[in-house]
């Protein structure tokens, strides 16, 4: 038989498989009384036999009527050490500090914990000392995030933070064998096939898309943590479930309204466009001044626009325009294949013109990096998402500042509250 140690703290869908040997080992019904026990969502959806299978987590693998969910939960002992592995010899601020310390504070005392910190207030360096207090103790750890591109900014820094522990990185456009990590950082899909597995789970980006509104992936995640296991989750903007946890006393609240370097969010600039931004393949003058002036600056520019189709269309009038001038341009989306690719290219700054959704609204870091929202009063922009948005700008130690401006035709309640937020977080 298959030694399933690598699989501790894991779930997966089966049959009748004969695992009676190994006592770790537990089934239940993959669906009872019309749920899925992976996901918890009601499950409807028929095949041609008549059995029912559940959609909401049918992309991480089909759990049909008569399928089993076994789970490991054999006992594992990952290596008690002095350090935790922990590697990095940064330094916090003082403010960081205190955030720092108390994390490690709730953690001791079971404590789940919110961290409200504005963009760029250097979240991940806050969390080290936190990492390291549960992995000294031999637990094992999870980081969660919604976003791929979240992942590939945390792994670098979490890897060389923490040279000495391995690493499991999970998500949906990379396969990997399943292994027994002691610190794993993975996207919240994938919590859905981790079952009483961590000590210590952080959600960062908690507020974003899809884990924000999702039972299924709030479900998932509260599977994960073991029953005395800790939460912790991250975010600039706090969602409504979990202020209303704060105030039940479920949660503690720790604020930092202050970036890593000092510096202040940058309030955007917000112009009013009377004619349509881009009409017969032209670009609207002021919008063109403006993509210029941050190419004459040698700035990196993000363009947001509200839909995957007016990528190309954009991309298409910006080439006409600058025909003559060599400026290397691309546009992404979340299911472009070449997605990681070209954000790399951009970082690099071998791009100076990225045309995106909002997949880079946050989690992503870019130096000297200034931001354009087209239709900023268009409907997908949440005053959450013109927040991280305008937080992508100004986040290095030598550039606090920088352009975000917003476009639109009609100023939104939205647009309103988002520049709100952000000058009340700068008082």
């Amino acid at each position: 038989m298959e030694d399933l140690t690598r699989l501790a703290g894991r779930q997966w869908v089966g049959g009748q498989e004969d695992f009676s040997t190994n006592m770790a080992l537990t089934k239940i019904a993959a669906i009872t009384n019309g749920q899925c026990n992976r996901c918890g969502a009601k499950v409807k959806a028929q095949l041609p036999n008549g059995k029912k299978y559940c959609r909401s987590c049918l992309n991480i693998g089909r759990i049909v009527e008569g399928d089993y969910l076994w789970r490991n939960q054999m006992k594992v002992n990952f290596p008690i050490s002095k350090t935790g592995g922990l590697t990095w010899v940064g330094k916090l601020t003082s403010l960081q500090a205190q955030i720092s310390q108390q994390l490690v504070n709730n953690f001791n005392q079971h404590q789940n914990t919110l961290v409200h910190a504005v963009t760029g207030a250097g979240k991940t360096e806050m969390l080290f000392a936190l990492l390291a207090e549960s992995l000294k103790l031999g637990q094992r750890v999870c980081i969660a995030t919604p976003r791929i591109d979240v992942i590939n900014e945390l792994y670098p820094r979490v890897r060389a933070a923490f040279a000495q522990v391995e690493i499991g990185v999970y998500h949906g456009r990379k396969y990997q064998e399943p292994g027994l990590e002691q610190l794993t950082i993975c996207t919240t899909h994938q919590l859905l096939k981790f079952y009483r597995a961590f000590d210590l789970l952080v959600i960062d980006e908690v507020d974003s898309f899809p884990y924000a509104g999702n039972d299924q992936l709030h479900f998932g995640a509260q599977n994960a943590v073991k029953e005395s296991g800790v939460r912790v989750y991250l975010t600039a903007t706090p969602t409504a479930d979990l202020l209303t946890q704060v105030k039940a006393g479920q949660l503690q609240i720790l604020k930092l309204n202050q970036r890593f370097h000092g510096g202040k969010l940058p309030v955007p600039k917000e112009k009013l466009f009377l004619r349509q931004f881009l009409n017969r393949g032209k670009l609207h003058p002021k919008l063109l001044a403006a993509i210029l002036t941050a190419i004459e600056e040698g700035r990196p520019l993000l363009l947001f626009v509200p839909r995957v189709e007016q990528i190309p269309v954009y991309l298409a009038a910006l080439r006409r325009e600058m025909e003559l001038a060599d400026i290397a341009m691309a546009g992404v989306y979340a299911a472009d294949k070449k997605r990681l690719e070209k954000v790399e290219q951009f970082r690099k700054q071998q791009l100076q013109v990225l045309v995106t959704t909002t997949i880079l609204e946050r989690g992503v870091t870019f130096k000297h990096v200034w931001v354009i929202v087209l239709a900023a009063d268009d409907q997908i922009y949440t005053p959450a998402s013109l927040v991280q948005i305008a937080g992508r700008v100004g986040r290095a130690q030598d550039d606090t500042d920088g352009l975000v401006l917003f476009c639109y035709h009609k100023y939104t309640a939205n647009l309103r509250s988002a520049v709100k937020q952000i000058k009340e977080m700068n008082r």
